[in-house]
């Protein structure tokens, strides 16, 4: 079932992209090349794949259309990677198994197709086929989730800060609940309002996406000093190098595997009143604790 779920929210969403993304023939080619090397450069669609299993936990069955907002999703979370990559920030050469963006395209066209891929976003969201009010709230809660009060780009910054000190727990929690958890809640979050949730219900997947998303980026920490760059897609030890804030710093590997686990434990208690109709999510949620990649 789990693989099922991942399969069919991968294909979603990579024909949503594609329909929605100009093509590389599109004046001007070389932005869009850019945009789509990164873009179609594989990853999970976790963001998307979550949106749309809680959409279909809240409707019984996939709402029509929530593709595009797990396409607008997807972008959104490509500009990050486009942008965290470069220079100025991680200053990384791979990623998803590819040379980075501006490895290809230069640093200036990788800056433009990061702002672009953001800008697409939320065009693709301005025209989602739901009542004009779910559509206000979605927008909201995405670029909350995106902004810089406890969200990614927030978080991002009291990353780069917290290079080469000492970092406290509540400052690495801070970074990895804006920086990553943000957008996974965010995810989790439109597509409930997307399949017209209630505001328990919302609450509900609130603060399932909070613990899934700490835990989603503790065991990246751990992944990064424990797998080969081959089998992360991405270059491996690059958190230790940078003396970056990670939990396997600070707590060791076998305690930051504890704090995973127990946040999934949490979050999965918060889909109780669900039911059955929570299997997907809840599979979702012990998935992001056993990867390997």
């Amino acid at each position: 079932m789990l693989q099922e779920s991942l399969e069919q929210g991968r294909t979603l969403t990579d024909a949503a992209l594609d329909r929605l993304i100009p093509l590389e023939t599109q004046h001007p080619v070389s932005i869009h090349k850019a945009m789509r090397h990164s873009v179609f450069a594989g990853g999970k669609r976790l963001r998307p794949v979550l949106c749309m299993q809680a959409a279909r936990m809240i409707a019984g069955s996939l709402p029509k259309k929530i593709e595009e907002l797990g396409a607008a999703l997807e972008m959104l979370h490509t500009y990050s990677l486009i942008h965290d990559d470069l220079p100025a920030l991680d200053n990384d050469d791979l990623r998803r198994g590819r040379p980075t963006c501006h490895k290809v395209f230069g640093e200036a066209l990788a800056i433009l197709a990061g702002d672009a891929l953001q800008t697409q976003a939320y065009e693709v969201l301005a025209r989602l086929e739901c009542p004009p009010e779910a559509r206000v709230r979605i927008i909201e809660e995405i670029a909350r989730g995106t902004g810089t009060l406890d969200g990614m780009i927030g978080g991002q910054v009291v990353d780069l800060e917290a290079e080469h000190t000492q970092p406290t727990a509540e400052m690495l929690e801070y970074i990895h609940r804006a920086k990553t958890a943000a957008l996974i809640t965010a995810s989790l979050v439109s597509g409930a309002i997307y399949a017209g949730a209630k505001d328990a219900e919302v609450r509900k997947l609130r603060a399932f996406g909070q613990s899934i998303g700490l835990a989603f980026q503790i065991v990246d920490d751990v992944l990064d000093v424990t797998q080969s760059s081959e089998q992360l897609g991405k270059t491996a030890g690059k958190d230790t190098a940078a003396q970056k804030a990670t939990y396997p710093a600070l707590f060791g590997i076998e305690e930051s595997l504890r704090k995973a686990d127990s946040l999934v434990s949490a979050a999965l208690e918060e889909l109780g009143s669900f039911g059955e109709r929570a299997e997907p999510l809840k599979e979702l949620a012990r998935y992001l604790v056993e990867r390997k990649k």
